[in-house]
């Protein structure tokens, strides 16, 4: 059975990146490790073995990496949420605050319809302002989020309060 303490092993802490002051979990291990990759994916998978899922929904970026996989080990489609002027059709946007500013995501219009159980993927869960946007645009086009999930989550930061009252889960928590 898959482990998330093998998991938190491989997470490799990066002190001052992006900016000093910041301690970095970088993932590149686990995803460089076939085994350690594929048991993240199986344990994001569980969680949602029981739920009738439509879609798997990544965020922008390293969402994407694991969502995907996910969908494709479910059978069921991938949408992804991006950073704003990157997807090419007919979008919805919000905004929504970071410690050093604001930054904008997008979902096509027609990603998910209305009723459709979606299971929203990530990497990591800090503050939760991303993942709150990408709910956001899954609750204007009628999508029923049955959970979110996250490899990784820094509970001190207190993001799962901005995601309520979605059903959360996090792998790896620091």
């Amino acid at each position: 059975m898959p482990s998330p303490d093998a998991l938190r092993a491989a997470v490799r802490d990066v002190v001052d990146f992006p900016k000093p002051g910041i301690v970095f979990k970088d993932i590149t291990p686990i995803l460089a490790n076939g085994s350690l990759f594929r048991d993240a994916i199986t344990l994001l998978c569980e969680h949602a073995a029981d739920q009738k899922i439509d879609k798997v929904v990544g965020i922008d970026a390293r969402g994407f990496i694991f969502a995907a996989a996910v969908a494709d080990r479910l059978g069921v489609g991938f949408v992804p949420v991006r950073k704003k002027g990157k997807l090419p059709w007919k979008t919805r946007q919000t905004s929504y605050s970071l410690e050093y500013g604001e930054s904008v995501v997008e979902l096509h219009e027609d990603a998910v319809a209305p009723g459709e159980r979606v299971l929203l993927v990530d990497d990591l869960l800090a503050t939760g302002g991303t993942a709150a946007a990408a709910l956001q645009l899954l609750g204007e086009l009628g999508a029923e989020v049955v959970s979110v999930s996250f490899l990784i989550e820094l509970s001190f930061l207190n993001g799962r309060d901005k995601l309520a009252p979605h059903p959360i889960r996090s792998l790896i928590s620091y």
